[in-house]
């Protein structure tokens, strides 16, 4: 078993595991608003071989400002014995809510603000998969991967 440290270990981060790249062409936003645009993401991830994650993305918020979202977490597989099925937890620095929308989001300091993803994913191939990441209680994203093995 691996120590509290597990996530930090550097070398870890260089000498294991797979990039993944992502796209996410489609957000549901749970409730209706005027001002709301077309959302859209992508980004790479690295995730390593005791499935801790790490990566960006770069997307448009709900209200058309470039953004974007640095973070760590942890991937879980085979959820309720279900080996395609896995979720995925991510924290870390959003970036891009600014001017009338700063408060669209908690804790925003000139458009920096702590951010934190509840992931579910399918599996449909070793390389290819779609998740549906949970974003606060505003919406949900769905986001295609490809596995850069």
């Amino acid at each position: 078993m691996r120590n509290w440290r597990a996530g930090t270990d550097w070398q870890a981060w260089q000498d294991s595991g797979h990039w993944r790249f992502v796209v996410s062409p489609f957000s549901l936003h749970f409730r209706y608003s005027d001002e709301h645009r077309y959302v859209w993401a992508i980004g790479m991830e690295r995730q390593r071989s005791d499935d801790w994650v790490a990566g960006a993305s770069f997307f448009s918020n709900s209200f058309g400002q470039p953004s974007s979202y640095v973070y760590v977490g942890k991937r879980f597989a085979s959820l309720f014995d279900q080996p395609q099925l896995f979720g995925q937890l991510s924290a870390g620095l959003l970036y891009g809510y600014r001017g009338a929308y700063q408060h669209k989001v908690p804790a925003n300091y000139k458009g920096f603000s702590p951010g934190a993803l509840v992931s579910m994913g399918w599996q449909f191939t070793p390389r290819v998969a779609v998740t549906a990441h949970l974003l606060g209680d505003a919406g949900m994203m769905l986001q295609l991967s490809y596995e850069l093995n």
